[in-house]
């Protein structure tokens, strides 16, 4: 079994937690505030623009040219989130302009830009994959049909595109990270984090 595999289900615990949590189920059957999700998406895009910078850092620690060109291409990949939450943004009235981050946004850019300023790249990747492949596997989980208004949404995460996108992180993950005790912790601190950021945009 791979790493990344293995540290997956490793954590299928939080996964779960994620799946079953309100706001998580709120968007899975459209019942979810519009005003909640609203919060979310501005805190959501405050934390892509951080996942980006985590992205950049890891490229420049890359040595060979292949690892450099994916990791390109997975920055374009958050980019293309960004145009989605932009497209929420505009046709439900968002301000994304000074979004003050909640205390669960700051706790995990902080996390993810600290580990990518002072650890090595797999440390880093361990700590960007979950991110990636628990939203594939929420968009998955999920019923576009019985979203509502958050289809979109849905049908985003869910997209095969998308879990290509997070394939091509855990291969970039499976191929420079030791598995070890640094690369477990900041997987699964990484998983906790986004329960929590759940949890923050559904308690306001």
């Amino acid at each position: 079994m791979s790493l990344s595999k293995r540290l997956w289900n490793d954590n299928r615990d939080v996964a779960d937690d994620a799946l079953a949590h309100p706001f998580v189920r709120g968007l899975g059957d459209g019942s979810l505030d519009r005003d909640v999700f609203a919060g979310y998406v501005a805190q959501d895009a405050f934390f892509l623009e951080s996942f980006t910078r985590a992205y950049a850092l890891a490229l420049a620690r890359s040595t060979d040219t292949p690892t450099l060109i994916a990791l390109a291409g997975l920055i374009a990949g958050v980019a293309d989130e960004l145009k989605l939450h932009n497209s929420y943004a505009a046709r439900w009235g968002i301000d994304m302009a000074g979004v003050e981050p909640s205390p669960a946004t700051l706790a995990y850019t902080d996390f993810l830009l600290a580990t990518a300023a002072t650890s090595d790249l797999g440390v880093i990747l361990a700590a960007m994959t979950p991110c990636m492949r628990l939203y594939a596997w929420l968009g998955a989980s999920l019923d576009a049909d019985k979203a509502g208004p958050y289809a979109e949404w849905v049908q985003t995460y869910a997209d095969s595109g998308f879990d290509g996108l997070a394939s091509q992180l855990e291969g970039l993950l499976d191929q420079h990270a030791d598995d070890n005790a640094a690369v477990a912790t900041a997987y699964r601190r990484a998983m906790h984090l986004e329960v929590q950021f759940f949890e923050a945009a559904f308690s306001g």
